[in-house]
């Protein structure tokens, strides 16, 4: 079952190439938990060698990541979007940006990006700080980033934060790595099912034990919704938009390539009950109809992947599904 609001995971496959992980931080950052530690089984953060983690640079992150003077319009934070008692999305069907700006796909959610090697729905970002600076300077922040970058440098907590963090002046450039440094810890780890898995066999209740047999059996919801991340992190079609005057393009606007048509990227499942509406279009209002119509086979359509059929659930088994899926509800606090 494809869920949709999303990109934050597995391909929990040592993700990517980064050779700098949290066992490295300096001796000083390890004194206490690191804010992007994970428990087994989860595969440590990756971190590009271009922008190592501090604990100084990921709290210098945090207080971008909820500083409305960002925006193009002064409104809108980072966390405008992506909103704790939301699923890290807004609850809209589709996003707002600055200036009032309809953005045409929903807020994905930011639960475990850091596992991400291709950022937004279509993966047209290779990299957090591509995607943060993106966010910044189109749409959805609407920003003039150098003008505002010097408006921060006059702040003088800030120019000090900068200064001591990366040994330089307020600029784009730091400004998203420090983001993206934040956004590395946006990290959902410890649900209900996480405890099941750990060995607390009542953090489950019976339906929801029925629902995780159903998900990774009959219905087959593990093929692309894998591992430890829920996702697989690749794009599939499942049909949805598919059937509008002028269907959204997803994949293909990126890799021109035709089997790419209409396919997003598979969302992580963390969270889903509170992620609510479901897809890159928002169009589906409820769990319980976004289960249904992927347990149905998606959609039909030219382009669709051949891996969804219909898996024949009883409305009892979908019930059990949804209870499932509502037992990876994410611990959210103010820091996020």
């Amino acid at each position: 079952m494809q869920r949709a609001r999303g990109s934050m995971l597995l391909l929990c496959l040592g993700v990517l190439g980064a050779s700098w992980i949290v066992r490295n931080a300096p001796a000083a950052d390890n004194a206490k938990r690191a804010a992007w530690e994970v428990p087994e089984p989860f595969e440590p953060v990756p971190v590009p060698e271009s922008n190592p983690m501090t604990q100084a640079k990921v709290e210098l992150g945090r207080r971008l990541y909820f500083d409305k003077r960002l925006s193009g319009d002064g409104k809108l934070a980072c966390y405008s979007c992506h909103v704790c008692e939301k699923g890290l999305t807004d609850g809209r069907p589709t996003a707002i940006g600055a200036f009032g700006k309809s953005i045409g796909r929903a807020a994905p959610t930011m639960w475990n990006v850091a596992y991400h090697d291709s950022l937004y729905w279509d993966g047209r970002a290779a990299s957090l700080e591509a995607q943060a600076l993106a966010a910044w300077k189109g749409g959805n922040m609407g920003a003039k980033s150098d003008s505002i970058a010097a408006a921060l440098q006059l702040d003088a907590t800030y120019a000090a934060a900068f200064q001591s963090v990366f040994g330089s002046a307020v600029s784009p450039a730091n400004v998203s790595q420090a983001l993206a440094a934040y956004m590395r810890t946006i990290l959902c780890t410890d649900t209900a099912f996480d405890r099941y898995e750990r060995g607390d066999k009542k953090a489950l209740n019976a339906a929801q034990q029925r629902g995780w047999e159903i998900f990774r059996g009959k219905a087959a919801c593990a093929t692309c919704h894998a591992g430890t991340l829920f996702t697989d992190l690749r794009y599939h079609n499942t049909g949805i938009g598919m059937d509008a005057a002028n269907p959204d393009p997803g994949r293909f606007k990126v890799t021109q390539r035709s089997r790419d048509m209409g396919a997003f990227k598979t969302p992580t499942l963390r969270d889903i009950g509170r992620s609510a509406p479901y897809f890159h279009d928002g169009s589906v209002a409820t769990l319980e109809e976004a289960v249904q119509q992927m347990a149905l086979g998606g959609i039909a359509n030219p382009h669709k992947d051949a891996q969804l059929v219909d898996s024949k659930l009883t409305e009892a088994e979908r019930k059990d599904l949804v209870a499932f899926l509502r037992g990876l509800d994410c611990p959210c606090d103010s820091k996020h």
